[in-house]
């Protein structure tokens, strides 16, 4: 057996094993420990944090409840950043696993969803990732490590992921921030509410209606092989 791959089996090992700690851990998984464990780190709370929802994002735990309790432990405005690096470290990480160590092991888990994505990315190049990042039409986790398995260059997937991951990231941080407020009885609770609520819906409206683009989009190009 060589080095090779002798490294692989060591990181399948470990994601095999993180991934299978995390569906047992998954439901203790909750805003108020994250809340908690974070508030104790101190002054490097926010590394602690960023580093968590990286790892988070590796073994496929829930993104949004970070990203809720980002909003609610740093506001709206730290929390996004927070939170959007967070998750661009860990899609990063994924990407690299699956495309230098684990090609074979994603491969297998993505079925047919993996051509999809592969000739979405051969055809658009990064205005595809930025599509499937502001349309969620697969998993975030699992499309992170799919995304790995394309051709796409390592710089345009870390810029594209993290500019159009932004929206939604802003709209939940937001969420969460209300809500710490509501719990809390702050000031202006009920304005800062129906903005969380204008903002998830902004954000929904938006990824309706570039889905429907695209589907007409689709639609034209078939009717016109179909006449050429």
């Amino acid at each position: 057996m060589t080095a090779e791959t002798g490294r692989r089996i060591l990181v399948l090992c470990i994601l095999c094993a993180g991934i299978a700690a995390a569906v047992v851990w998954r439901d203790k998984l909750s805003i108020e420990t994250l809340t908690t464990w974070v508030a104790q780190a101190g002054w490097i709370a926010p590394l602690a944090f960023i580093a968590g929802y990286a790892i988070a994002t590796v073994f496929f735990l829930p993104g949004l409840v970070f990203t809720l309790a980002g909003g609610a432990l740093f506001g709206p405005v730290y929390g996004t950043l927070y939170n959007l690096s967070g998750a661009t470290l860990g899609a990063t990480l994924a990407f690299l696993l699956a495309r230098y160590l684990a090609h074979d092991w994603v491969a297998q888990r993505t079925g047919g969803r993996l051509q999809q994505l592969v000739a979405g990315v051969e055809r658009e190049g990064w205005r595809f990732v930025a599509f499937v990042r502001l349309v969620p039409l697969f998993p975030f986790n699992l499309l992170n490590y799919a995304l790995g398995l394309t051709r796409i260059r390592l710089s345009h997937y870390i810029i594209t992921s993290f500019i159009f991951m932004a929206p939604a990231g802003a709209a939940y941080t937001y969420l969460g921030y209300a809500g710490r407020e509501l719990a809390g009885a702050g000031e202006d609770v009920v304005r800062k509410a129906l903005l969380a609520i204008a903002a998830i819906a902004t954000v929904a409206f938006i990824s309706r209606l570039l889905m429907q683009r695209r589907k007409s989009q689709d639609n034209q190009a078939t009717d016109h092989d179909g006449q050429a």
